[in-house]
C-alpha cells in the first residue's frame, strides 16, 4: 500500500463541456469502470464506461473510489473524461479517497501473524490513513474450546496496538458478534478492507450488509492460507457509508517506501524520534537514541521493534538489488 498524492491527483487536461456529468468509480473490471452519479441513491445505479485515451498515454488509471467527470454515449454506455483531484490514492490495493483503512486479521485460521499486521500498517501509515483493526473469526473452537494459541494471539493485539491508539474490534460473522458497534464505525467514511487472505473479509461484509452474498471459501489445510475470493476493487454501500471490498493479500512487499520513511511509519517511533541525538537516527544502534531507550525501559514492545528491523534490512536489500 502506497499514497502517492494525497491532494491532488494527476487528471486529464479534457476541456468540460456542458454534457459532462459527475460521478464516482464504483467498480473497475476487465477495462470497464463502472460510474454512479454524483445523485445516483443506490449503487446500482451504474454507468459501463471506458477512459479516455489520454489517461493511458500519460500513465493514468482510473482507479475505484476517484470522483470523476464523465459523458455518455449513443449506446448508453459512458466515457471518463476525467479524475478529479484525489484525497488519497493506494497503489495496493489500488483505490482512491479512502478515508479509512480496516485491517482484518483472524485470531486463527489463518493464524495471526504481527509480522504482517506490521507491514500492513507500515503501508497504511505511510498513505497517511487511519487505521482500524478487526480481529475476525472469534468463535472458532477447538473441542469445544478456544485455542490457546488464539487467546494468546488476541490478547496480544489488543494490548499492543490500543497502546499504541489503534482502535481494535472484535467480530464474528458466524455469531454476528460484534457487528454492529463494527458497522456504526464505518458510517460516514469510504473506508478500504484489507488483510490476509482467508481471513474473512467478505464473510464480514455479508454480515454487515443483510441481502449481501460476497464469495466465500473455506481455508486451504494443506497451505493454512485462504484462496482469494474478491478478484477485484468494488465499492459496497453499507449503510451511511461505503466500504471497499478489494482482494486478500498473503504478502506485501515494501515499493516506493524510503528507508527514512519507515521509521516514521512506526508511530511510537515518529513520537520518540525528535528526541533521539543525532538527526536522521536509525534507532538500531545510535548512542542517545530516544527509541532505544524506550525499547530498554519497556515502554515500546519487543515485537514492533523486531519487525522494525526486519522491515529496515529488507529495504537495504533492495536498495542493493536496484
Amino acid at each position: 500500500m502506497k499514497n502517492q498524492s494525497k491532494n491532488n491527483s494527476r487528471s486529464s487536461s479534457h476541456k468540460l463541456n456542458v454534457n459532462q456529468l459527475q460521478g464516482v468509480i464504483v467498480k473497475a473490471l476487465s477495462g470497464y469502470y463502472y460510474v454512479r452519479a454524483k445523485d445516483a441513491s443506490v449503487l446500482t445505479e451504474t454507468v459501463q464506461c471506458r477512459a479516455r485515451g489520454v489517461f493511458k498515454n500519460k500513465g493514468i488509471s482510473p482507479l475505484v473510489g476517484d470522483n470523476v467527470m464523465y459523458s455518455l454515449t449513443e449506446n448508453g454506455e459512458g466515457t471518463v473524461e476525467e479524475i478529479l483531484p484525489r484525497s488519497s490514492e493506494l497503489i495496493r490495493p489500488p483505490v482512491a479517497n479512502i478515508d479509512l483503512a480496516i485491517l482484518v486479521f483472524s485470531v486463527t485460521e489463518p493464524a495471526l501473524n504481527l509480522q504482517l499486521l506490521d507491514k500492513f500498517l507500515v503501508h497504511i501509515e505511510h498513505a497517511g490513513i487511519p487505521a482500524v483493526l478487526c480481529l475476525s473469526k472469534q468463535d472458532l473452537e477447538n473441542d469445544g474450546m478456544e485455542t490457546e494459541e488464539a487467546q494468546t494471539a488476541a490478547a496480544s493485539v489488543n494490548r499492543i496496538y490500543r497502546a499504541l491508539g489503534y482502535e481494535v474490534f472484535g467480530t464474528s460473522s458466524r455469531l454476528g458478534e460484534g457487528i454492529k458497534p463494527f458497522q456504526e464505525r464505518l458510517k460516514g467514511h469510504l473506508a478500504v478492507f484489507a488483510g490476509q487472505s482467508g481471513v474473512g473479509k467478505s464473510s464480514l461484509l455479508n454480515a454487515i450488509v443483510p441481502g449481501l452474498t460476497l464469495e466465500t471459501n473455506e481455508i486451504s489445510n494443506r497451505l493454512g492460507r485462504g484462496k482469494h475470493t474478491t478478484r477485484h476493487v468494488e465499492l459496497i454501500e453499507i449503510g451511511g457509508g461505503l466500504v471497499a471490498d478489494t482482494p486478500g493479500f498473503s504478502q506485501l512487499d515494501f515499493q516506493e517506501l524510503g528507508i527514512e520513511d519507515l521509521g516514521y511509519c512506526f508511530v511510537e517511533m515518529r513520537a520518540l524520534s525528535p528526541d533521539c541525538k543525532f538527526r536522521g537516527c536509525t534507532h538500531v544502534h545510535e548512542p542517545g537514541c530516544a527509541v532505544l531507550a524506550a525499547l530498554a525501559r519497556g515502554e515500546i514492545d519487543q515485537s514492533r521493534h523486531d519487525h522494525y528491523l526486519l522491515f529496515l534490512a529488507e529495504l537495504k536489500e533492495k536498495k542493493r538489488r536496484y
